[in-house]
């Protein structure tokens, strides 16, 4: 029926009715920038936490210039949730806290191990510790499919995980279970998302760490050649921004009792490599004729990578009302445009 209210809708409504004050750690990351934009559109205040070791301040002055929010509802603190006072000190007064500060990337991880865990782990319990302290209402807090690991069940499903397998997915496994046990022992209100993988605008497009989407396309407009490791036919199930944001203020804000756990977030669909690759290719071609040509460079597997993986989101979409707008051509689309504007 059209004209009916979405779990989604109804949420932003009651934001805007009742503001409240969070705190988006990774707030100049791409996507912690994209929920400080959005709770600043709803008309709520926000401190924002980052040390821009990965993230750019950039990112938070555009955020804020894109609610077209006055300048004071963002509150900016450049420090480290390894910090642990830093941590306190962002926590105070408190609502909610969306917590997406990490290390990211599974190659960084087997690369940086002890870099990855401070950041992951250590960071992770101070923002548990401090939200606990402080009386935070609810802490939501970025989990990834990477915890599924060597689990060769799909689609992905919360209660079937497996062995990690990466550094990086050790990380998140472990914060679900401080999580758990927080929620155990302390009656701390916490959600855990499981990102698969997420994209759209002002995801960083260059570095060794970047990820697929905004690096091919910058390397395609600038007649660079992509590479694929292994064979192409690597599934993931990849999840426009928006669906994020979206994910993020339903576990902020739906009851405890339907709330509390971990959850999938993502389109709920695989698309290999391959297929990746040819629709990007087929969309920027419209702009650029010249991108019909570009073919990809094979190159061997890489160490930590899980070879396929999407998810199943009905528990998302059974208690938290998450129904995922975006999908994947969509999403390309208005990705697309905003890389091709730079």
């Amino acid at each position: 029926m059209s004209g009916v209210k979405t779990a989604y809708d109804l949420a932003c409504e009651q934001l805007e009715t009742t503001p409240r004050r969070w705190l988006v750690t990774g707030a100049a990351g791409f996507i912690g920038s994209h929920l400080l934009e959005r709770l600043l559109t709803l008309g709520q205040e926000v401190v924002a936490l980052d040390d821009l070791s990965t993230g750019h301040r950039g990112n938070i002055d555009d955020a804020v210039a894109a609610s077209g929010a006055p300048a004071d509802r963002c509150h900016f603190l450049e420090r480290s949730v390894v910090d642990a006072d830093a941590v306190v000190d962002a926590c105070r007064d408190i609502d909610i806290v969306l917590h997406q500060a990490a290390l990211g990337s599974v190659p960084r991880s087997v690369k940086e191990p002890l870099a990855t865990y401070a950041c992951n782990v250590e960071g992770f319990i101070n923002v548990l510790d401090a939200a606990r302290d402080a009386g935070v209402s609810r802490l939501v807090y970025a989990s990834s499919s990477s915890v599924y690991g060597d689990s060769p069940y799909l689609p992905k499903v919360e209660v079937r995980i497996g062995n990690p397998a990466s550094p990086y997915a050790a990380t998140k496994r472990v914060n679900e279970l401080y999580a758990e046990m927080y929620r155990r022992s302390y009656n701390v209100e916490v959600v855990g998302l499981r990102y698969f993988n997420v994209f759209g605008k002002r995801q960083a497009p260059d570095g060794p760490y970047a990820a697929v989407i905004p690096r091919w396309t910058r390397r395609m407009l600038s007649g660079e050649t992509c590479r694929i490791f292994g064979d192409g036919k690597t599934t993931r199930d990849y999840c426009y921004i928006d669906n994020v944001v979206q994910a993020n203020l339903l576990a902020a804000t739906t009851g405890p009792e339907a709330a509390l756990g971990v959850y999938n977030v993502a389109a709920g669909n695989p698309t290999s490599l391959n297929e990746l690759f040819d629709l990007i290719r087929s969309k920027l071609a419209e702009r650029r004729p010249e991108v019909k040509s570009a073919e990809p460079a094979y190159e061997s597997f890489r160490a930590g990578d899980v070879r396929h993986s999407y998810a199943d989101v009905s528990k998302a979409r059974e208690r938290l009302g998450y129904e995922p707008g975006w999908t994947l051509l969509e999403g390309l689309q208005s990705t697309l445009d905003w890389y091709a504007a730079l």
